[in-house]
């Protein structure tokens, strides 16, 4: 019998009562519901159904119907997790609650993202539902992202104190019964001296202590979670040692409960397996630590205070009392507090720390400053723009944290092994105790007892679990040291399957403005005083070829002449008066429309055969100069196309600009696909087209790249573009050089290696392991391994795998960014 159920939504979208009744005839037509009133002025929706659909689904109907339900998110730091069988019970308590979209659980970073329905469910009650499930946890605040490296190095410290107690405790006990077993010589001094029985009775006390203080949160983790019917990694330990000890006390102290001649101690495994854990944990938690390093950098790129001007004075002030507007005096070699627009002063800035470009850039009045990036040997005085969590590298970092937290499509395979993980090693524990028992040699009980034990310690879930989460955090973070962020974690592992490479060509294969790249002085005039007639001419026009002039001017140090009579005549050119001579610039058409001679040899056509645009000059009736005018191929394009394609990808141009230039730009750069004069929709279709050649990942920076950047597999968004292409690409480069988009390939092909590699090793590690540690070996040649092996082999599985990882640190592109920028 279903249970009529009250529901909640806030709903986003609504302008007017057509609005609401729009939303009320969706919600009231799905089955299940049985009434829905929805209230504009509070934007929420009451409903109540029969209880057979539930938040999610009515979230689905909203959707549809174009007005979405109100998400919001939340990031908890969750505490006790330990392997992967821990992430996959974190994230389905999270999801049972009502409300709840979506939770991602990340193990190396120890943070869960949840996605819920606003006001359905509060951080109170995923709180509640992870520590139901053993897991404690906190809502993660932007306060605590500076401490992930030092809470993780704390956690290490407090490991290796652990550690360094343990092994104190276990050496005596290691000695004492090993090296009886070893050295016949000792066994008879030990006999000869306090006894065997002693012997015990020590290592009875010392792995007591081992057990109940270093090892205490194996249990205090590990039953708990076997009782609520979710064993993970703790449970495995505790259950394993408890076994080794229980059967050493029986032995010590009621001999007689055991079959005659079985009576032994195995007290040196259950200590010996405390230690090399809690090794393992040590050195996994150093690792983690390590990972974090790239939030941690990105952060020291802000200074703690700045120099800003109040009440006409200059005082030092916190930067959180920064605010939009404040002028922001910086001294040689500071670093700039906020994103601004340079209102005096003249500097070059070194902002490789955010875009990955080596070169300085110049700054002076109007340019724009980035935040954390270094002023060099001149004074600057800012304006603030932009402050706090607006300011670039604010962004930056919350990028790369969305990307560090992702969960990529390989990990669902993992995530349904280790749903079963720790129950089936039980299992197979359980199995190999029967089999030992059965058909074992005698003395039967100590060798079942240890190739138990040896099953329960071997296998680790933990490296499962670490394998792809280590990789993604380390690769994105090295990418966003080298300028490219992955927005969209996912596109980590969708990058290295694209086979077709699409770029737009303004302002992503070329400059993006015009300049002026050739001048040809006819016989009779002066180079310098033919640029002065040309930017005197040019300075009251707007027209962008106006400022390729103007640029070009400036930068050869000519004065620019006054103009007068000015007069812009569209489609033709412009004219004005200078010194006395009647000046005229422009096309062909206007030498013509007012009689100009035009020689048979003039370089005009060299000039457009090169895929540039010619602009004449003429004074006083006669032609002076023939300028060429072109957006300049970017210096790092070819060598990064040539790039690319080494890569084994098919590179391809679509362009809104002429078939002309295109073909001219292609050929210039070795492109043989080309789709020219398209509209933004004409961009998609031609993806649509390039995609029976495989995945294909599109690379643009203007607004009309948008569609297609979000069309495409993959888009990656030039950071020198606009903030609409931005939002809709999947990987940003935040330098506007095409060689970060090839670094962008290599992060994540190496990224994906690595995880495959952590993949193998981790599963190839339990597939063969496991057998081995129940005993699959002992009939050729006796071999059996030990518990205490069992346990250094298990924590080394972890190590390897986040070590491996951080190998990722060491990735320098090959084409572009050769020096090391790390921050």
């Amino acid at each position: 019998m279903s249970v009529s159920q009250n529901v909640t939504l806030s709903v986003t979208g609504m302008s007017c009562a057509s609005c609401v009744g729009r939303v009320e005839r969706a919600l009231n037509a799905v089955p299940g519901v049985t009434d829905a009133a929805v209230n504009l002025a509070s934007e929420t929706a009451q409903i109540v159904t029969d209880g057979s659909i539930g938040p999610a689904a009515l979230a689905n109907v909203l959707e549809q119907a174009g007005y979405p339900a109100r998400v919001a998110e939340v990031q908890l730091r969750v505490a006790d997790m330990t392997c992967a069988s821990c992430v996959g019970r974190v994230e389905r308590a999270l999801a049972a609650l009502p409300g709840v979209v979506g939770a991602q659980v990340n193990l190396a970073t120890d943070t869960a993202s949840v996605r819920y329905l606003d006001g359905m469910v509060t951080a109170a009650d995923l709180i509640a539902a992870t520590a139901a499930a053993g897991y404690p946890a906190l809502v993660s605040t932007a306060a605590d992202t500076p401490t992930l490296q030092s809470r993780k190095d704390s956690e290490a410290a407090a490991l290796a104190r652990l550690t360094g107690i343990a092994a104190a405790l276990t050496l005596p006990v290691f000695v004492l019964e090993m090296g009886s077993h070893l050295v016949p010589a000792f066994h008879h001094l030990i006999a000869g001296s306090i006894g065997m029985q002693a012997s015990w009775m020590v290592q009875f006390v010392l792995t007591s202590l081992v057990l109940i203080w270093p090892g205490r949160s194996f249990y205090a983790r590990g039953y708990p979670a076997l009782w609520r019917g979710a064993p993970d990694m703790n449970s495995l330990v505790a259950i394993g040692t408890t076994a080794a000890y229980g059967v050493s006390v029986v032995a010590s102290f009621a001999p007689s409960l055991l079959p005659p001649g079985t009576a032994a101690v195995y007290y040196e495994s259950a200590a010996v397996i405390v230690v090399l854990v809690l090794l393992g944990r040590t050195l996994e938690a150093r690792a983690k630590g390590r990972m974090g390093t790239a939030i941690a950098r990105l952060l020291r790129l802000a200074p703690k205070t700045a120099r800003i001007e109040r009440t006409g004075r200059v005082i030092e002030v916190p930067l959180d009392q920064i605010t939009v507007g404040d002028l922001i005096h910086i001294r040689p070699g500071e670093r700039l507090a906020v994103d601004g627009i340079v209102v005096s002063g003249r500097s070059y800035v070194d902002e490789s720390m955010i875009t990955g470009e080596s070169v300085p850039v110049e700054k002076s009045s109007p340019s724009k400053g980035i935040g954390g990036t270094v002023n060099g040997t001149g004074a600057l005085v800012l304006r603030a723009t932009h402050v706090g969590a607006d300011t670039v590298l604010a962004q930056i970092i919350r990028m790369v944290e969305q990307a560090q937290s992702a969960k990529l499509p390989v990990q669902a395979m993992v995530d349904r092994i280790t749903l079963w993980f720790v129950p089936a090693v039980m299992a197979v524990a359980v199995l190999t105790v029967a089999a030992w028992i059965l058909v074992g040699p005698s003395p039967v009980l100590p060798h079942a007892l240890m190739a138990g034990v040896s099953v329960l310690i071997i296998a680790c879930p933990c490296a499962m679990g670490l394998a792809t989460p280590t990789s993604i955090m380390v690769g994105t973070g090295r990418a966003a040291e080298l300028g490219v962020l992955f927005r969209k974690g996912a596109a980590l592992q969708a990058l290295q399957s694209v086979k077709v490479v699409a770029l737009d060509k303004t302002g992503t294969l070329t400059a993006g403005r015009p300049e002026m790249t050739d001048l040809v002085v006819m016989p009779g005039f002066d180079e310098t005083q033919v640029m002065g007639w040309l930017a005197g001419a040019e300075a009251a026009s707007e027209h962008p070829l106006a400022h390729a002039i103007l640029r070009a001017s400036a930068a050869r140090g000519i004065a620019v002449p006054a103009a007068t009579g000015f007069a812009a005549l569209p489609g033709y050119g412009i004219q004005a008066q200078i010194a006395g001579h009647a000046v005229l610039v422009g096309a062909d058409r206007l030498m013509v429309q007012n009689a100009v001679a035009l020689p048979d040899d003039t370089p005009a056509q060299a000039i457009a055969n090169a895929g540039r645009t010619p602009l004449y000059l003429a004074v006083d009736g006669r032609l002076a100069a023939v300028a060429g005018v072109a957006d300049p191929i970017k210096p790092g394009t070819p060598a990064a196309i040539s790039a690319l394609q080494a890569m084994g990808l098919r590179v391809v141009m679509i362009t809104g600009d002429a078939t002309a230039v295109a073909a001219k730009i292609a050929a210039e750069l070795g492109i043989t696909d080309v789709v020219a004069e398209v509209l933004p929709a004409g961009k998609v279709q031609a993806l649509r087209q390039f995609s029976c050649h495989g995945a294909v990942a599109f690379v643009g920076d203007g607004i009309n790249d948008a569609p297609a950047l979000a069309a495409a597999d993959v888009g990656i968004a030039i950071g020198t573009g606009t903030d609409v292409a931005i939002e809709s690409a999947d990987v940003v480069v935040m330098s506007g050089d095409l060689g970060a988009v090839v670094s962008a390939f290599e992060i994540s092909r190496a990224a994906m290696r690595n995880i495959r590699q952590n993949l193998f090793w981790a599963f190839g590690y339990n597939v063969v392991l496991i057998p081995v540690a129940a005993g699959v070996l002992y009939p050729f040649g006796g071999i059996l391994l030990s518990p205490a092996l069992a346990a250094g082999a298990m924590a080394l599985s972890s190590v390897f795998v986040l070590t491996n990882a951080l190998r990722l640190r060491g990735i320098s592109p090959s084409f572009a960014m050769k020096k090391d920028r790390s921050l």
